[in-house]
């Protein structure tokens, strides 16, 4: 980690090198108008589930991120992009990371790693924009596309996508899926996969998204949703979506086209009063009895640490089989100098009924209460604070029967 770290640092003195060098030389500079950005978030997180015969899980990690992007060849339009993205724990290891084989802890998915995290070529000409290589790709509200910024090790997408904004209120995006990396691993995971993306905004009060994402061997979905803002003395937000999976159209190897038959269904309204936050959430991802030829609907590469509470108990590999209905209420408070203070309550219930430890069926998936409060260290530019608390309480349902408790304090400094 010592050395990857030292390597960081070292990555825009040698691109200013570069950059200098050949311009003395040849009066072409290769690199120009160089940007560094970068990231330091260290945590610490505990994690323990009730009766699992594991122990608890305490975490202390840093992700260190740095990314230099400079316009390249000097021709106008076209930059190149390089990040690396490092994960240390310190040797701290009381901890399930998932590839550490501390399988008598609890998990906590933040594995020590480093990986190439961005590098790319763009090309912009007017509102059009060429893009190829590894870059971070967060599509709408990231519930089907995204990074899970949230763990330390960000996911990465390797890509080949064009998008343009040519129409007025109106961005078009269609991207080639080729490899992803990250969160747990940061080997490259091969795919075949295609994007298309459309948003259109009507008026403020209303945008209209459309896409279509078909991930190789896994399923296609299909969707629509309908957001915007009024302000009507308190200002409100909204969510309307509904989407479909269907049949993998495409494959990545030998792995074949998996059937899938399922929907989803989210409805959210937001206000916001004088920093006062409320909203009320309901959210639908349709499962299946085993016998009626449906598949539980699965948002396989989105963000999902964002959505069905903060304890991660329903995540991609643990979706119930009879699918998860998820009603929700938020309240908290926002204001310049105080920060953010938010909780959220969870109720779960399954789609289609489920059997219970004794095997009789229900629809109870437990309950869970979050909160969360972050804001910005006082005497320190650029720095913030946040405090994290989830608390899963089970429910009947086979395989959701444990209670969960996480917890996390961290540091994020930007610069």
């Amino acid at each position: 980690m010592k050395k990857l770290l030292l390597s960081m640092a070292a990555v825009p003195l040698l691109v200013g090198g570069l950059s200098v060098s050949a311009s003395a030389n040849d009066g072409i500079n290769i690199l120009n108008n160089v940007k560094v950005k970068g990231e330091i978030r260290p945590r610490f997180e505990t994690a323990q589930v009730s009766q699992n015969q594991k122990d608890r899980a305490n975490a202390f990690t840093a992700r260190t991120h740095l990314v230099v992007t400079g316009g390249l060849l000097g021709v106008e339009g076209l930059t190149a992009t390089i990040g690396l993205q490092g994960v240390n724990n310190f040797g701290y290891t009381n901890y399930n990371s998932t590839q550490n084989g501390k399988t008598k802890y609890d998990v906590i998915a933040d594995p020590q790693g480093a990986m190439l995290s961005e590098a790319s070529l763009d090309y912009t000409i007017d509102k059009t924009t060429l893009h190829a290589g590894r870059s971070h790709v967060n599509l709408d509200n990231q519930r089907f596309i995204g990074t899970v910024g949230w763990r330390q090790m960000e996911r990465s997408y390797d890509t080949i996508y064009a998008k343009n904004s040519s129409v007025k209120n109106l961005s078009l995006l269609i991207a080639y899926v080729y490899g992803y990396a990250g969160i747990k691993k940061t080997t490259t995971k091969d795919t075949n996969s295609v994007l298309l993306h459309a948003n259109y905004k009507v008026m403020k009060e209303l945008s209209v998204t459309g896409y279509s994402y078909l991930l190789s061997s896994i399923h296609n979905t299909y969707g629509l949703a309908l957001t915007g803002k009024v302000d009507a003395g308190a200002k409100l937000s909204y969510r309307a979506e509904y989407a479909i999976q269907k049949n993998a159209t495409l494959e990545t190897g030998s792995a074949g086209k998996p059937k899938a038959d399922a929907d989803y269904y989210n409805l959210d309204l937001g206000a916001n009063i004088s920093g006062i936050l409320a909203g009320v959430n309901y959210e639908v991802l349709s499962g299946t009895n085993g016998k009626d030829g449906k598949t539980t609907f699965n948002p396989a590469l989105g963000t999902n640490h964002k959505f069905n509470g903060w304890a991660d108990v329903f995540y991609v590999a643990n979706k119930p089989k009879g699918g998860l209905k998820d009603a929700n209420i938020r309240l908290g408070y926002k204001a310049k100098g105080f920060g953010k203070v938010l909780a959220v309550y969870h109720n779960f219930t399954a789609d289609k009924d489920m059997a219970t430890p004794t095997g009789t069926a229900t629809d109870d998936l437990g309950t869970e209460f979050d909160a969360v409060y972050v804001n910005a260290i006082p005497g320190f530019k650029n720095l913030k604070g946040l405090v994290k608390y989830a608390y899963y309480m089970s429910g009947d349902a086979k395989g959701y029967t444990n209670d969960k408790t996480v917890g996390w304090v961290q540091l994020d400094y930007k610069f």
